[in-house]
């Protein structure tokens, strides 16, 4: 079975969520019949070099495979196309790789080719001509000639992005088998599929006479809801800064504009108003439909805005006072072509003689193709990271897709204690080829005097999970540490699951028992994990907590989920899950802090005490030393002690269910005495 993984490295794209619905914009272009004989054309290179259809009169079979140099899905692919080339180039086959964007330049195309080891030719198709006349519609999409130059396939490269979801491979390598099925000389098996990527940018024919162009209306939506993303050296991949840039997505724009995929945000508009709020009104919607409807037109630059200043590399509103890089060895992380890879934990000594207040921090990707999330926590000197574990309840500062940094409220600031030890999370998700990264984190310091409130991140969470195999709906909740101070001010929310995560809730609960809605997000989407900044802080009265509900599809619909037939418990991996309604508060720096709570992994005594229990109840049981207490491993008088563990019943109990069992269980605990 293939295990299907999240397109996050994919996500940060205005089209490219991998995850294109069934009701996608249908392109404008009608695709070429099988049988069609395809009539010679001669394209360049982006060298220069001239290339025909005729100099290939010797191959049996021609692929022209249209790639474009900004659309991630057509990136992906290039791995894939080279393997094919180099397979198949005895056997007669040749594939050339056409580029028929009218936004992507000659310049563009070479760095392209360089940074994909591309070999395979690289052609431009001026004007679309070769993609009208075989009826191309997205990047990648492949056409097949047979011998006689006639189209015997058409479609996707194999089955790798599919409507909802990515595989971690394959289950259908459709191109590869028509090849083979041609050179054998059989008809081939599926000779059509619909192909998954980003429409290609053609040539628009406009409407001059439109109200709506791009230098007046369409500019300014842009401006304020996408090119925080979408600019030069940010996230995205490509920028929509410019009209001649912009008109070659315009279609793309279109389609997830209608599919309501971007810009991302999750929320419920009937709870709650949030400051970050990305969503389109009706009317900027509207307006955007207009435009690409009448053909993209550009209108008077004159009537342009301003643009936006930004900060060069970062997305906070001002330049970092230190930038440190995340690595223990001063290179960058190898990260391997394929397999999944565990948590990375790299530790970084700031050097901090003093405590630090930050009015700001943002972490940044070395590497946006591979790092799926990182977190960061602030060890103070003397704590015990031997057995940290991962970040459960609190950490310092966290980047996961769809989040863009700013600074804290007015007078609001995180504190780094003097002398403490950074430690950073880092997932890495594996794309196909060896990689490598060096990420930053960027910090901005405020001085104690200005600061009138701390702010913590702290959560609701569940790590007793154990979702039912099948079970489309399955309900966890949590409810968070109870507000220590009347003056607690909540600023926002960040809930985090996994690939069976379908729906997060908060709701408020006030210290006589009312509840209240904060936040509802109906359709969770683990490609975004967007954080929800309230639009003015709301009151924590001292004794009030905020109660999660998270559902999960654990059954064959969800099509992200990797296995449907088995149990689901807590783990770091994706295809583990997790329960986690992260939120910050802020409190005044004389007032009372909030409570941990039970599973704060920053740890502190308890949490030393619960460490080293675990570790010394699996020492004395653990006869074969494989680090997992077996149920044959345990003497009759703990065979009770041992089924309290054995949650889910597979005559095994480990660390970590050691534990999650010991927190805050008298019942254990006073049989754990009983044993001694």
């Amino acid at each position: 079975m293939n295990r299907l993984i999240p397109c996050i490295p994919l996500a940060f794209c205005l089209l490219a969520l991998p995850c294109f619905p069934a009701l996608a914009r249908e392109s404008k272009v009608e695709p070429k019949p099988i049988g069609k004989h395809i009539e010679q054309f001669e394209l360049k290179d982006f060298r220069g070099k001239t290339y025909k259809l005729t100099d290939y009169d010797d191959s049996e079979v021609v692929v022209l495979a249209f790639i474009g140099c900004e659309c991630p899905v057509a990136k992906r692919y290039t791995v894939t196309l080279e393997k094919l080339a180099k397979e198949f180039k005895d056997q007669g086959v040749s594939i050339l790789a056409i580029d028929a964007n009218q936004h992507d330049s000659i310049t563009e195309m070479a760095a392209f080719a360089k940074v994909h080891s591309l070999e395979i030719p690289f052609l431009k198709d001026l004007a679309n001509r070769l993609a009208d006349q075989v009826g191309a519609r997205r990047t990648p999409e492949v056409i097949l000639l047979d011998q006689t130059r006639t189209i015997q396939y058409r479609g996707r490269i194999d089955d790798h992005f599919l409507v909802g979801n990515v595989r971690e491979g394959s289950t259908r390598d459709d191109l590869k088998l028509a090849i083979e099925e041609v050179l054998a000389g059989k008809k081939v098996t599926i000779p059509e599929t619909d192909p998954v990527g980003c429409h290609i940018g053609r040539i628009l024919e406009a409407d001059e006479s439109s109200e709506v162009t791009y230098s007046n209306q369409v500019s300014r939506i842009l401006q304020n809801r996408c090119v925080e993303c979408h600019r030069q050296g940010e996230i995205a991949p490509f920028a929509l800064t410019d009209y001649d840039e912009v008109v070659g997505w315009s279609e793309m724009i279109a389609e997830v504009v209608e599919d309501q995929r971007m810009p991302p945000w999750h929320a419920d508009p009937k709870y709650g108003h949030f400051a970050n709020d990305r969503s389109l009104s009706a009317d900027e919607k509207k307006t955007l439909l207009d435009w690409v409807d009448a053909g993209a037109p550009e209108g008077d630059p004159q009537q342009l805005p301003e643009p936006k200043s930004y900060v060069q590399g970062w997305s906070l509103p001002q330049k970092p006072d230190m930038i440190v890089e995340i690595t223990e060895t001063g290179e960058a992380t190898s990260v391997p072509a394929e397999g999944e890879v565990e948590y990375q934990y790299i530790r970084v000594d700031p050097g901090f003689k003093e405590d630090k207040w930050l009015k700001g921090a943002e972490l940044r990707p070395g590497n946006l193709q591979v790092v799926h999330h990182i977190l960061c926590f602030a060890f103070p000197s003397g704590t015990n990271t031997e057995e940290f574990q991962g970040g459960a309840r609190s950490f310092l500062v966290g980047y996961v897709p769809g989040k863009i940094a700013e600074n804290y409220p007015e007078g609001m600031a995180k504190r780094i204690p003097a002398g403490s030890v950074l430690v950073f999370q880092m997932h890495y998700t594996p794309i196909g080829s060896p990689q490598e990264d060096l990420s930053q984190l960027g910090l901005c310091f405020m001085d104690e005097k200005d600061v009138k409130h701390e702010i913590h991140t702290t959560s609701a969470l569940q790590r007793k999970l154990n979702i039912t195999a099948g079970d489309d709906n399955f309900e966890v909740v949590a409810d968070s540490p109870r507000s220590q101070d009347d003056d607690t001010l909540l600023l926002g929310f960040m809930p985090h699951m996994h690939l069976r995560g379908k729906a997060f809730r908060y709701l408020s609960v006030s210290p006589d028992g009312q509840e209240e809605i904060l936040i509802d997000i109906p359709q969770y989407d683990f490609n975004w994990q967007t954080a929800y900044m309230l639009a003015e802080p709301r009151p924590m009265p001292k004794g009030s907590y905020l109660h999660a509900i998270a559902h999960y599809d654990n059954s064959k619909k969800n099509l992200f989920n990797p296995d449907p037939t088995k149990n689901v418990r807590w783990g770091d991996q994706t295809t583990d899950e997790m329960m986690i309604g992260y939120f910050d508060v802020a409190v005044p720096i004389t007032g009372t802090k909030p409570s941990p709570g039970i599973g704060l992994l920053v740890m502190g005594s308890d949490q030393k005490d619960l460490a080293q229990r675990s570790k010394q109840m699996v020492g004395r049981f653990d006869k074969n030393k494989d680090g997992i207490i077996q149920k044959n491993e345990v003497p009759i008088i703990a065979l009770g002690l041992f089924s309290k563990f054995d949650e889910n019943s597979d005559g095994e109990v480990t660390r970590a269910e050691i534990h999650d069992g010991l927190e805050g269980n008298v019942e254990i605990l006073k049989l754990l005495r009983n044993l001694r």
